[in-house]
């Protein structure tokens, strides 16, 4: 009964009678014990089943030595596997026919001879592996990259002349071993075919040898056999011999750390040692002498190369014990077990030798027995060159080397050339043209005659007589040379001179690639949005990005740009040396300043007027251009800690051409508003993206973060209205800053504010798109303040000062004619009467002042014109004093209001003229108001309304008017018909892609760095190029 209730309650009770133990009294006690103990050896129970079976596992049964036997034999089988396999194409090595070469190996003489001949100086293949394959072989592990390649890859490496490869070579991507290898477990799509029977794979059949029935022998039962490698893959298959199991561990251990060549051996110590001493002195992977100890976590002791390999190949576990080992563990060893490594002494390993040495200083002493081998080797070299010196026994005088004809010289010198090249290859990697330029260089300083062997040692070192090609190509471009007109001139100066001064045009254009938009790396944080991310991007087709419909015509316009990014890119990196100086100059610490950097650009968009070129029969037809640029106004930094942000570059010249950088050039009228905004949508798009991220740009060594920060402040007035989508200059709301119509402005000239904006002018043309109101065309005119057209682009609100100028002295001109012809007594005179007044004020200009009277008003004129001395001239055709006086006042205050709007700094500049810049407008439109009321009567020009208005208001807001002028881009314009003379082509796309890359070399910092300190030397190059006439007659002149 006992027994019936033991079964009952005992862990069997749930079992079904099947499975109840025949023996179920017996093994009842024992069932617990056992399931106790497996559960204590069991590391953590997974599921019920492995509970049920005691917790074994195939850890718990095979231990972690054989689990280790079984790594090291998985990975000895993958790397006999990439023995068999070429490194650079992947092709089993016996597939192709011809020896196979070392990877990691020299050059032999036969490949060396065949490179030297091709122009190519290496001496190993992974030079040449690099530079034909583009791969880098210096850092391969054995466990995981082919140490061989075939003989095509050598004759593609050899074709390709070191330098580049002609086949269709595909370097495979070399993976470490793990389970699913497809070296050692290849997957055969042929099998999976339908219709045919896929056979089982045989367990480690890559690493058996093929052998016949009676080779098969059937072990014993419990006997441990191991495969050991074969030694030879290429002479058929070898029977694979059993091993012990510790010594087949050594083997795999070797061909896995591969150092037998650069470690020593301890059969190199001259003493006998204890055994435990020398186990203590020896690495425990490759049982050589500790080279670079380390010691684990566990305590043991490995070369550091070799438990690096190990652990690569194996696995982060200590070799001896098993335990975690990862490479941040190791620590190097006691300083006392170090003093003991390196006090043993060592056996020189050489017969002739037999000296003791201690193993710190092993390495000195083998050194200096393969340099006596060298030595003596150049000895032997050197008797044998003295027996070909031709020794003169009579007769025939010999002639003089210089005497003898090219082909006799070479047949002479053939021996002594031989010895050179063998002298050349041995000590200086093959460049037999610096042995010999040395040897010359000797030779003429032996003989004193040190002026040329200056010249020789300067050509030799790359400084020559020449010009840096740099300083070639600011020639070049500074002086408009065409191509052909500069090859012309590097021609004839150096066959004039005998010297090599000027640059080829190979040269120059190499020089050219460093200085143009695309040579950089760079990154944005976060990416710009729908904008691509690579940085090598050159000049592009500006209608690239266009999205064409059914209904569309092809664009009638040629349109070249840089990608706006890449292009500010460039220009940072131009400014790299001024920016590096300015933080020097503040105090600022390089290394601190990594963040916080801030840039200002100024935006510049106008048109060019009529640039038509005509080279060839038939009609001029008018071309007219249109140029976007930007110029870099600033940049400052923002120091960690600190609260304001100190300014480390500002732009010197702000309205030079030689600041303003072109980004967009386009054949098409700037009146046309719908291809105009097409062609810049794009650079919109570019921009929007760049105002919400950062820039990182590797600057002075260090990555640094760059925001930038757009001013649209370079557009005349016609440019504004098209770009704020605003009515033409003509309308009755005259001014793009403010609400006022002509008549309040005539009214009240003086108190007005700035209230336009471009969020302002967005939301007043959806009211004119969608008239909310349902109000008359005039109501809604008037309400959305003249907004006809969708704004394009946002612009500044402020004034262009070169074109307020312009307008300016366009209406003093006219008031002189009107004050000539005496309107103020005389209402609406006839058109013939005012060209009389007109003629007779451009007679007197021209000859009291020589003004040649011009068409259109422009810049040069407007400066010469809106002076005294003008007035003066002027005041001589008007009959009245009074008038003249009035004339004479009115000119007065305009000069003085001048400064302060033209000023780049009127705070610094004119202080005084800034401080009464308010009364002298307020008493300029008096007089406007007063004496001139014939004139201004219920209108005035949009430029005089700006002049009185808005000038302080935008002074007080951004410090100054005339830095953010457009005059350096108006000024470029001459510079697109000069570079289009010097770039003629047929095609209009090819010319205008060169005026671009032109224009924007003519705007870089660091030509016009090398222009100006070429300037000083001319004088010196002068002589250079005609060395006959005397340096004191010479005229230089300046490029």
């Amino acid at each position: 009964m006992a027994e019936d209730s033991l079964e009952t309650d005992g862990p069997r009770s749930s079992m079904p009678a099947e499975l109840h133990h025949p023996y179920s009294k017996f093994s009842h006690w024992k069932f617990k014990l056992f399931r106790v103990k497996s559960m204590e050896k069991a590391p953590l129970p997974r599921s019920v089943m492995k509970l049920c079976l005691g917790g074994k596992s195939k850890e718990n049964v095979e231990g972690p030595g054989r689990r280790l036997d079984m790594k090291l034999q998985e990975m000895d089988v993958h790397m006999s596997h990439l023995r068999c396999l070429c490194r650079l194409c992947g092709t089993a090595l016996r597939k192709v026919k011809g020896p196979e070469h070392e990877v990691h190996g020299a050059l032999d003489e036969a490949s060396r001879g065949a490179l030297r001949r091709m122009g190519c100086k290496f001496t190993s293949w992974p030079e040449v592996i690099l530079k034909v394959f583009k791969v880098d072989v210096t850092e391969d592990i054995e466990t995981v990259h082919p140490l061989s390649f075939c003989h095509r890859c050598w004759t593609a490496a050899i074709r390709g002349g070191g330098f580049c490869s002609f086949s269709r070579t595909r370097v495979p991507e070399w993976k470490p071993h793990s389970s699913f290898c497809p070296l050692c477990s290849p997957r055969k799509p042929s099998l999976q075919r339908s219709g045919r029977k896929r056979r089982k794979p045989i367990r480690r059949a890559q690493c058996l040898a093929k052998r016949t029935k009676e080779h098969y022998d059937i072990p014993a039962t419990g006997e441990k056999r191991v495969l050991r490698p074969v030694a030879d893959h290429h002479h058929g298959p070898a029977l694979r011999s059993w091993v012990k199991p510790s010594i087949q561990r050594e083997q795999w251990v070797k061909s896995v750390t591969h150092c037998q060549k650069d470690h020593l051996s301890t059969k190199l110590i001259s003493e006998e040692l204890p055994v435990d001493f020398l186990r203590s002195i020896t690495c425990l992977v490759c049982d050589h002498l500790l080279s670079d100890p380390v010691q684990s976590p566990c305590g043991h002791l490995f070369c550091r190369s070799c438990i690096m390999k190990y652990n690569h190949a194996l696995g982060p576990y200590c070799p001896s014990c098993n335990l975690s080992c990862a490479p941040s563990d190791l620590v190097t060893p006691a300083k006392v077990f170090l003093a003991v490594l390196r006090s043993l002494p060592l056996l020189c390993p050489r017969g002739d030798c037999g000296e003791q040495v201690r193993l710190d200083s092993f390495k000195d002493h083998y050194r200096g027995h393969q340099l006596e081998e060298q030595d003596a080797d150049q000895k032997s070299s050197e008797k044998h060159l003295d027996n070909y010196l031709l020794i003169n026994k009579g007769g025939r005088p010999r002639q003089h080397l210089l005497s003898l004809t090219r082909r006799a010289q070479k047949h002479r010198l053939k021996d002594l050339k031989k010895q050179v090249q063998v002298f050349a290859d041995k000590e200086e990697g093959g460049d037999m043209k610096s042995v010999c330029l040395t040897l010359f260089l000797l030779a003429l300083r032996a003989g004193n005659e040190h002026r040329q062997a200056d010249e020789l040692e300067a050509m030799m070192q790359g400084r020559g007589l020449g010009l840096h090609p740099a300083v070639c190509l600011a020639i070049r471009v500074n002086t408009f040379l065409s191509c052909s007109q500069y090859h012309k001139m590097y021609r004839t100066v150096k066959a004039t001179s005998g010297r090599q001064i000027f640059q080829p045009l190979h040269s120059l254009r190499a020089a050219e690639k460093e200085l143009l938009p695309g040579h950089h790396l760079f990154e944005w944080q976060p990416a710009l949005k729908n904008v691509s991310a690579s940085c090598h991007v050159g000049i592009i087709n500006g209608l690239s990005g266009w999205a064409a419909l059914v209904d569309d015509s092809p664009a009638d316009t040629i349109t070249r740009r840089f990608r706006y990014d890449v292009a500010l890119v460039s220009a940072l990196k131009d400014l790299e040396e001024h920016i590096m100086d300015g933080l020097r100059e503040c105090g600022l610490e390089d290394s601190a300043c990594t963040s916080g950097f801030s840039v200002m650009i100024k935006e510049s968009c106008d048109g060019m007027g009529d640039v038509s070129e005509k080279h060839g029969g038939g009609p001029v037809v008018p071309e007219k251009a249109v140029r976007f640029s930007f110029t870099v106004m600033s940049v400052s930094v923002l120091a960690d800690g600190e609260e304001e942000a100190v300014t480390i570059f500002s732009e010197p010249k702000p309205n030079s051409e030689l600041s303003c950088k072109p980004l967009c050039l386009m054949f098409v009228d700037e009146s046309d508003h719908e291809t105009v905004t097409a062609v810049l949508g794009p650079v919109v798009a570019e921009r929007s993206a760049m105002k919400q991220s950062q820039l990182i740009l590797s600057m002075g060594g260090l990555p640094r973060s760059f925001r930038f920060h757009f001013r649209a402040t370079g557009y005349d007035e016609k440019m504004v209205r098209e770009m704020e989508g605003l009515e033409a200059s003509g309308s009755t709301y005259i001014c793009t800053l403010c609400d006022s119509s002509r008549a309040d402005a005539s009214h009240n000239m003086v108190l007005h504010s700035i209230t336009r904006s471009h969020d302002e002018n967005l939301e007043r043309y959806e009211l004119w798109r969608t008239n909310p109101f349902s109000e008359s065309a005039d109501e809604l005119r008037d309400r959305v303040k003249g907004v006809s057209a969708k704004p394009f682009m946002e612009t500044q609100p402020t004034m262009d000062a070169l074109h307020c100028d312009i307008g300016n002295a366009t209406e003093f001109y006219k008031i002189f004619q009107d004050e000539i012809g005496e309107v103020y007594r005389r209402a609406n005179p006839s058109r013939e009467k005012r060209r009389s007044w007109r003629a007779a004020l451009d007679k007197h200009l021209r000859k009291k002042m020589k003004l040649k009277p011009v068409m259109r008003m422009n810049g040069n004129y407007a400066r010469k014109l809106m002076t005294q001395e003008a007035v003066e001239v002027v005041c001589e055709l008007v009959p009245s004093e009074e008038r003249r006086e009035a004339l004479r006042e009115l000119m007065g205050l305009y000069i003085q209001m001048k400064p302060v709007w033209r000023a780049t700094c009127p705070a610094k500049e004119c202080p005084d003229e800034l401080c009464r810049y308010s009364f002298n407008s307020q008493h300029f439109a008096d007089l406007l108001s007063s004496t001139f009321k014939y004139r201004y009567n219920g209108k005035i020009t949009n430029y005089l309304h700006k002049t009185l208005a808005h000038v302080p208001e935008i002074i007080e807001r951004d410090g100054s008017i005339g830095a953010w002028a457009s005059e350096g881009n108006e000024s470029a314009n001459k510079l697109f018909r000069r570079f289009r003379k010097m770039n003629a082509r047929q095609s209009k796309a090819f010319e205008l892609e060169d005026v671009l890359k032109h224009h924007w070399l003519y705007t870089s910092k660091y030509l016009q760095k090398f222009m100006e300190a070429h300037k000083d030397c001319v004088e010196a190059l002068q002589p250079t190029i005609d060395p006959v006439e005397n340096q004191n007659d010479v005229e230089v002149t300046d490029f």
